[in-house]
This record gives structure tokens, sequence and C-alpha cells, in this order.
């Protein structure tokens, strides 16, 4: 269905007015997440957590030990964060804080009322529109919800560091981890796009992503040859490189910087992105009427695209053996039905053998 777009912000940026969050999260982030929830305990556990931490608790840290955004403390930021949530119709505006790091990072935690930590060397890396792109990802987050199972991954962690002395229960905890490191890595796939929604420029986006790699003046460089990378990475190598790729980024909870790069740029270049700021999108207000079985089934052609396009060698012998094993499975089965229909008294041999 198509809506009209209702008006501008900023500098001529499109406004989404209720917008749903399905709009720009990735299949597999929305299929990772359901698969989470199944997990035996997930349910028990985040309910321990969540009663553990409290909202007060979070709040008062940051305001004790980082500055909070408002129009007297970085009024830009206060500004820009403002824009970012009118662009994706959010109605409450998240409290933004700095956070004096030099690690280049950005989150969003919290559980009724989540907050934006920003660090100290995201804001001395990045542009005005950089940062325009990182605090549009981290309000995604907000909108979709994401920020409970971010303070529950990081409380996971602390408690599982405490505690690997202990035989029993640790283990569970550690599947635990691992699934929401997984849904993680997904998640952040799906708040480039709405990064991307709030900039609305899809050469900020590959800038910020390179800087992050290590671009000191990303202006300087060809950053076009940075997806380049993404591909070479992808293609390279044999079966060995591929068991090595899964070791590299087992326990990491963001994507590697390359890779995540050219993701969004593929979806900037598809049909979805024009579509959304053509107005063309899902309405919040339609969200209860969106059947759940929808997102799996789209995770599972996310990942079965990702397989049959990869160049990747493991995933070349993966989907080999599995063409071969549904060719064979699908030619008994035909061979099946043919005898069921004819009313054979024999069962069908078998004619697969090369001997």
């Amino acid at each position: 269905m198509s809506y009209a777009v209702q008006r501008q912000v900023g500098r001529g940026r499109i406004r989404f007015p209720d917008i749903s969050p399905r709009a720009y999260e990735h299949p597999t982030d929305r299929g990772a997440l359901v698969a989470l929830r199944a997990i035996p305990g997930f349910d028990a556990v985040l309910k321990a957590v969540s009663g553990a931490i409290g909202e007060r608790s979070i709040r008062l840290l940051y305001l004790a030990t980082s500055i909070r955004v408002s129009p007297r403390q970085y009024p830009d930021l206060h500004q820009m964060i403002s824009e970012c949530a009118t662009t994706l119709d959010l109605k409450a505006i998240p409290e933004l804080y700095i956070q004096q790091d030099p690690i280049p990072n950005a989150m969003t935690i919290g559980l009724d009322k989540p907050i934006i930590v920003v660090s100290t060397g995201l804001l001395q890396l990045l542009d005005t529109d950089g940062l325009r792109f990182a605090i549009g990802h981290e309000v995604g987050h907000v909108l979709s919800g994401h920020a409970v199972y971010r303070t529950m991954l990081m409380q996971l962690i602390g408690i599982a560091q405490n505690i690997q002395w202990m035989p029993i229960g640790v283990w569970g905890l550690r599947a635990i981890i691992a699934a929401l490191n997984e849904w993680f890595r997904k998640s952040e796939l799906s708040c480039d796009r709405a990064g991307l929604l709030c900039v609305q420029d899809p050469a900020v986006a590959l800038k910020v992503h390179a800087s992050l790699a290590g671009a000191l003046n990303p202006d300087e460089m060809d950053v076009a040859g940075f997806l380049d990378q993404a591909k070479d990475y992808q293609e390279s190598g044999d079966v060995r490189d591929s068991v090595l790729k899964l070791l590299q980024i087992s326990g990491q909870s963001h994507p590697m910087a390359a890779l995540r790069a050219a993701e969004l740029q593929k979806w900037a270049a598809g049909t979805e992105y024009p579509d959304i700021l053509a107005g063309n999108y899902p309405r919040r207000s339609e969200d209860k009427n969106a059947p759940l079985g929808e997102d799996v089934k789209a995770a599972a052609s996310a990942y079965q695209e990702s397989f049959s396009t990869s160049s990747d060698p493991l995933f070349k012998v993966v989907n080999k053996v599995g063409g071969v094993m549904g060719g064979v499975g699908g030619a008994a089965a035909g061979r099946f039905r043919d005898w069921w229909q004819a009313g054979r008294n024999d069962p069908p041999k078998d004619d697969t053998s090369t001997s």
C-alpha cells in the first residue's frame, strides 16, 4: 500500500510516519530472535536478569559517570538525536550519554526506557553525517526493542566470567550467550539500515564502516575498494579458510566491518530502500496483524539465498551435498509414487547405484 510522506526533517531528509521496524529489520535478525526465544530456559533467564538489573540502576550509573546530552551539553548531538527520533517517528526521545572511552563504540541498553551511550572515541572518529548515521543506528535498536536483549547479553557475559569455575549450569549459560551473540550480529545489520534511513545517503554509511575498519580519512581513500575487500574475503581460500572464518566470528558481538558494509550497500541498491523513501513501508499500526510465521519464512529464505549465491567453498560443498541428497530423495519419491499409482506388488528397485 502506498502512503504519502507527511513532511521532511532537517536538510530535506524524509520522515517516515508510523514506520514499523519490520520495514528495515534484516530477516535473519527476526528469525534469530524467534529461534532465541525457543531455547529452553531462555524466558526464565530473561525474567531473572531483568529483575536483577533494574532500570534505575542503569540510568544512575551513567548519570554519575558520563555526560548527558541536552540543549546545554552537546546541543548539536541533542538536535541530531531529536531529528533521528522524528525521522523514525519515535515518540519518546531516548536519553543520550557521552562516555569517556577512546574505543569507537555506541550501544543501546536498558529495559522499559532504553538509553543510548556513545564513546568519545566515536565522536572523534566520525564527522557530523557519520554521527547521524551512528545515532540513527542506535535509535533503530530502540524502535526494534533490542535494548533488553543487549542488556541481558552484557549481564550474562559478566555472570559467566564470574562463575567459570562452577561445573553446573555454565554450559547452558554459554549456550544462551552464544545464541544472543548470533542474534545481536544480525540485529546490527538491521540497525545499519535504520541508520541509513536517518542519514539517507549510502555514501555516508560506507565511510562510517570504512572508518571503523581503520580509515583515518575516508575522503582520501577509495571507499569502493573497501567493498572489494568483502568480495575477496568471501571468494578467496578453500574449505580450511571457511572453517577459519567461522572460528573468527565465534564470540564476536558485531559483524566484520567490510562484510556489514557490503550487506548495507546491497540493501541500498535494491528495491526495499527506495520503496521506503517513497513512503511504501509496513506500519506499526499493522504489526499486530503480521503473522509470526512470515518472520521464520523470511529468515529461511535469506539464509537459503546466502548459501546459494555465496562463493565460499564450504557453502559450495554444503550446497552440492544438499543438491545430491535432494536429487536422490526426489528420485526415490518419484519411483515410489509411480509404483503406488501403478498398483504394483513389488517395491521399486533402487537404480541410483553407479556400479
